[in-house]
């Protein structure tokens, strides 16, 4: 298993980020400091940090020729059906086309069903936005990401609060992990015991822009590589942490 990769699908996208002096206000002008252009997507940035953490990676999704498109497709079912699994031991999602991702994993089931448990792939979703679609990526994966957004969304005021009540949701013997900003992440494995992280923040904020998409990669590297749950949770805060004290994803490993 040791050179076989992890693939990121979903999103790039062209990030173009103004610094400025302050958070402005509305309807006012404010002179920018500096602007930068970088890759995005929370797909990409996931497979951007895996690979600086020294994870053989790939990523799946829809490219560009310019720096500007309009309407790219997301990845489908057809699409995937090209991708040869047998290079791969976890496959990441970031839920976006959920009609077409059910189908995809169900590939993925069926292919595991005729494996050996090591050659079996890791199913992992991340549900972010707060769109009913996405809900249905719930039950499908070994590991799912679930947003503060979408816990809010629906009325808990806490990650751990989250993880007990979208338990019921998930597939028998997933784990399910909450990230919750500034208080860090809690997680909750086939057990249904909840852990929990602090957050690990840098001396300076700098840039959180990706720092969710940070915090999915290292969990997924830590867990990859054979880490327990709470080794997992707790580097995935440290990473992200670090990565709020930076620009872009350069030096979040120093």
């Amino acid at each position: 298993m040791g050179d076989k990769k992890i693939l990121s699908i979903g999103l790039v996208c062209l990030d173009i980020i103004n610094v400025v002096d302050k958070y402005p206000e509305e309807d006012t002008d404010t002179r920018c400091l500096s602007q930068r252009w970088q890759r995005g997507g929370n797909a990409s940035n996931t497979c951007t940090v895996l690979s600086l953490l020294g994870a053989p990676c790939a990523f799946m999704g829809s490219l560009a020729p310019g720096p500007v498109a309009e309407n790219l497709p997301d990845v489908s079912v057809e699409d995937f059906s090209k991708v040869d699994l047998s290079q791969y031991k976890w496959v990441h999602w970031e839920g976006r086309n959920a009609d077409e991702q059910v189908k995809m994993i169900e590939r993925v089931r069926e292919y595991n069903s005729k494996q050996e448990g090591k050659n079996r792939i890791t199913i992992s979703v991340e549900i972010e936005k707060t769109r009913e679609p996405l809900y249905q990526l719930f039950p499908l994966g070994d590991l799912v990401f679930v947003s503060k957004d979408v816990a809010q969304h629906f009325g808990f005021d806490s990650a751990s609060a989250a993880l007990k009540g979208f338990s019921s949701r998930l597939r028998k013997g997933a784990t399910l992990i909450c990230a919750w900003a500034e208080k860090g992440a809690d997680a909750m494995g086939p057990d249904g015991v909840v852990i929990h992280s602090d957050a690990f923040p840098p001396e300076k904020l700098v840039d959180t822009l990706g720092a969710g998409d940070t915090f999915n990669a290292s969990v997924i590297y830590s867990l990859s590589n054979g880490g327990s749950l709470q080794d997992a949770l707790t580097f995935g805060c440290q990473i992200a942490g670090k990565k709020c004290g930076v620009h872009g994803y350069d030096g979040i490993l120093h």
